[in-house]
């Protein structure tokens, strides 16, 4: 756990993985592309001390993993969101069976979440089924602008797509996560539109839907349709960096976050290995809005960023957190998901 000024912080981490971009596996130049865009994204908003040599960026393996993220970045549990991107990778970008079997072995600190795509039909929806029931799922990261032979993205509202999440709901995967940020090299910005999240949270209200990166650079339309459908959350994977290149950039996320969306529905992510999170918790903690801005943002509390930090995450996910690390409200019951009889909507079909 991380302590400062006589505060103690349970840290969860809530977006993570395991790549493998070294040549061998590029399947094209789309392949070296998506990395190259990565590459970009953490050499241009980490702090000079965090930045990584490139060869080193391509691959991490599970042991420096394990170092980067417990043993030096104060994190207490972390969980997995995987991309595949099996038209750029021969064996794919994010590395699930050495991801799941990382979290086998630490299941205390680890949580494996999946991916699916709803372009693989049947036999899609019956390797979910079996992964499910092999991997104990809670959760799935979904990449909606991933390229599936000539198909460049889909949308959650996609007839297809309602049978894999009805199959989640099945199966008791309450967990969506769903990249809606910055476009990656060669991904089309627009598949990545968050609009089809405002779809299914109406039609899904007893599921989580969890908007990687905050729909970044859609904050404003995010924003309004998190307003409005209490099963949608806010995930700070990219938008964390901002705190070190441009803080009054983040302030102004963070401001707008909390204002419409609210304390108990936004997650810290550092998106490892894009970043490590040691820095980032550390700045977060020190973080305040500046003077000039808090008239219509007000300050962070300290229970704020608690919460942020790891307790929204672990309450979503079952986390143990150690008594004196909670806070006076954790255990009440929050406005989130209902149960399937409760919809606003009916499910389309």
């Amino acid at each position: 756990m991380y302590t400062k000024d006589g505060e103690r912080y349970f840290i969860v981490d809530a977006h993570i993985a395991l790549w493998d971009a070294r040549p061998e596996n590029q399947r094209n130049i789309h392949g070296k592309q998506f990395i190259d865009c990565f590459y970009d994204y953490h050499s241009n908003l980490s702090p000079e001390a965090e930045k990584w040599p490139y060869e080193q960026y391509l691959y991490q393996g599970g042991e420096r993993l394990m170092r980067d993220v417990f043993e030096h970045g104060y994190v207490d549990h972390a969980i997995f969101q995987p991309a595949h991107l099996g038209e750029f990778y021969v064996n794919g970008f994010g590395q699930t069976e050495e991801a799941f079997a990382l979290a086998q072995a630490n299941p205390g600190r680890l949580t494996y979440n999946h991916h699916f795509d709803p372009r693989n039909g049947e036999a899609g929806l019956d390797r979910l089924r079996a992964d499910a029931e092999r991997m104990n799922l809670k959760g799935v990261k979904l990449y909606t602008a991933e390229w599936h032979g000539e198909s460049r993205g889909y949308k959650l509202s996609d007839p297809w797509a309602y049978r894999y999440i009805e199959a989640c709901r099945e199966l008791g995967i309450t967990n969506i996560h769903v990249h809606k940020g910055p476009t990656i090299r060669p991904l089309d910005r627009d598949a990545f539109d968050v609009a089809d999240i405002d779809h299914v949270a109406s039609d899904f209200t007893d599921l989580n839907f969890v908007v990687e990166h905050v729909g970044l650079p859609r904050l404003e339309d995010f924003c309004w349709i998190a307003t409005q459908e209490p099963n949608v959350h806010g995930g700070l994977a990219v938008a964390m960096p901002f705190i070190h290149t441009r803080p009054r950039y983040f302030a102004q996320i963070m401001g707008e976050l909390l204002y419409w969306v609210g304390e108990d529905r936004i997650q810290f992510s550092s998106d490892y290995a894009l970043w490590t999170p040691r820095w980032l918790v550390e700045a977060f903690v020190d973080f305040q809005i500046p003077e000039d801005m808090s008239a219509e943002y007000g300050p962070i509390t300290t229970a704020q960023k608690k919460k942020i930090l790891g307790l929204n995450a672990a309450k979503m996910y079952g986390i143990e957190v150690p008594e004196e690390l909670r806070l006076p409200d954790a255990d009440e019951p929050d406005s989130g998901p209902r149960e399937p009889e409760q919809a606003d909507l009916a499910v389309a079909r």
